[in-house]
């Protein structure tokens, strides 16, 4: 069981509407999605592109419903911009977050990135650094770690499909390379099964640097389907390859007793991109909150 007083359980609004690709669930606006949440039994939100820009109003709305934002995904680019233009970015990116009550900045190096071509088959050619981007890399994300450590936030680095950091030898290279006391793991269950990693593997090896975890399950069927029709990454979350936990064949049980044993506090955060006229946002939220309270006590 876990500790309700260092684990807290969130929910990522991707299921309600989906920001990269605007006709799924365009007709869901941000207060009916934080209502949903609130009501099926979520404290935290991760940010959609639907939540309003202002910081005051977010987190009026927030509070009405006794909730809080757990993180947002913030785009880098350090191989291909310039690193003091990115540090703005991330600069407003936090001090937003901070105001809206969350600890921790879910960063994902989106230079040279395939998730959002519809044409490139996320299983296949994803970009591979060299050694010189490596460092450029590392270095940039260790100097966004001191920016966010000063702003009392904690940054954590998303592994995702399509990505500079994807398979297992790019997650081992990231957390030997970079600053453990400025950068953080942010580990996502979904991601590492879709690029045929071991998620429990993973986050026994790195919990003791995980400082956000995304809970995503997966239809390894529908993975197979993907592989086999060549799908990009788009078209795998049209055609169903992710779902909410308990639904799909990822070892949770195994990753629940990592959380536990390690003392793990943070967040743990339920994210499924779907389509919701397929899987109605409501339902499959109470699904995953009744399977993880079942599972975990939370």
């Amino acid at each position: 069981m876990l500790d309700k007083n260092k684990v807290s359980l969130g929910m990522a609004p991707i299921g309600w509407r989906n920001d990269d690709m605007p006709d799924l669930g365009k007709e869901n606006t941000y207060k009916q999605i934080l209502s949903e949440m609130a009501l099926a039994g979520y404290t935290g939100s991760e940010v959609g592109g639907a939540y309003p820009t202002d910081k005051e109003v977010l987190k009026y709305e927030l509070d009405l419903r006794g909730m809080r934002i757990v993180n947002s995904w913030f785009s880098s680019f350090l191989l291909t911009k310039p690193y003091e233009e990115v540090e703005a970015e991330f600069i407003k990116s936090c001090e937003f977050l901070k105001y809206c009550g969350s600890k921790v900045i879910g960063v994902s190096e989106q230079s040279y990135s395939t998730q959002g071509i519809l044409t490139q088959p996320i299983l296949e050619d994803k970009y591979v650094m060299n050694d010189e981007e490596w460092d450029r890399f590392v270095t940039g994300l260790n100097k966004l770690g001191k920016v966010a450590k000063d702003m009392g936030m904690t940054l954590t680095f998303h592994h995702h499909m399509g990505t500079v950091v994807q398979t297992e030898e790019e997650i081992d290279r990231f957390m030997a390379s970079v600053d453990p006391e400025l950068v953080f793991l942010l580990f996502d269950s979904g991601h590492c099964t879709f690029a045929e990693l071991d998620p429990v593997k993973i986050l026994g090896k790195y919990i003791g640097r995980t400082r956000h975890i995304h809970l995503k399950d997966m239809r390894k069927d529908r993975v197979a389907k993907s592989r086999e029709e060549r799908w990009s990454f788009l078209d795998s979350v049209r055609n169903g390859c992710f779902t909410v936990p308990g639904d799909g064949d990822v070892d949770f049980d195994g990753i629940f007793k990592i959380i536990e044993e390690s003392g793990y506090e943070g967040c743990v955060v339920v994210e499924a991109e779907q389509d919701p006229a397929l899987a109605n946002p409501l339902e499959y939220a109470m699904k995953a909150r009744k399977y993880i309270a079942e599972h975990t006590g939370l």
